[in-house]
């Protein structure tokens, strides 16, 4: 069990982190209920953090030199603010770590990030069944979208869309 947050670290990953940030985003996909459409792999990862053209970043939460926790995140851009920003696509914290102020000490790391980098807001999903993330999201200030969906394209959808032609008036 966590000793509280006086042991909590928060660091940018290295390559040698990813044999255990890997599990870690497996458990998150468990969580979320997604683990049958979880197709990633340590070299994938790997490359997309650490290799010449890197797609994004990640941090680590450890209590006591145990990773307990992690996000992964990366830039995005706002034309309504004119400023970029950071997506936060994945933030987990074990569970017997959670409750603790490691998910706020992770956001908090992260919107100092964006200050540090003069961008104008930092952004994330949350599903609509884990009502204890959301309260937890709007408690540290965050506000909730209800206007905005996600919409996805993989798989065979996206390889169809992909191959389609452009209508003739489209130069």
């Amino acid at each position: 069990m966590a000793n509280g947050a006086s042991s909590l670290r928060l660091r940018p990953s290295v390559v040698e982190d990813i044999p255990i940030i890997f599990p870690l985003l497996q458990r998150k996909a468990e969580f979320d209920k997604k683990l049958d459409s979880f197709t990633g792999n340590p070299d994938t990862l790997k490359e997309h953090v650490f290799g010449q053209r890197t797609y994004i970043e990640a941090i680590l939460a450890e209590s006591e030199g145990q990773a307990v926790g992690f996000a992964t995140f990366c830039h995005n851009y706002s034309t309504f603010l004119t400023q970029p920003g950071l997506y936060v696509d994945d933030l987990f914290v074990l569970p017997d770590y959670r409750r603790q102020g490691l998910g706020k000490a992770m956001l908090t790391y992260l919107a100092q990030l964006v200050r540090e980098r003069n961008g104008g807001r930092l952004e994330w999903l949350v599903a609509v069944w884990n009502q204890p993330a959301i309260a937890f999201y709007e408690k540290i200030g965050a506000s909730v979208l209800p206007d905005w969906r996600i919409c996805r394209v993989t798989g065979d959808s996206l390889t169809q869309l992909a191959s389609s032609t452009f209508p003739d008036k489209i130069s």
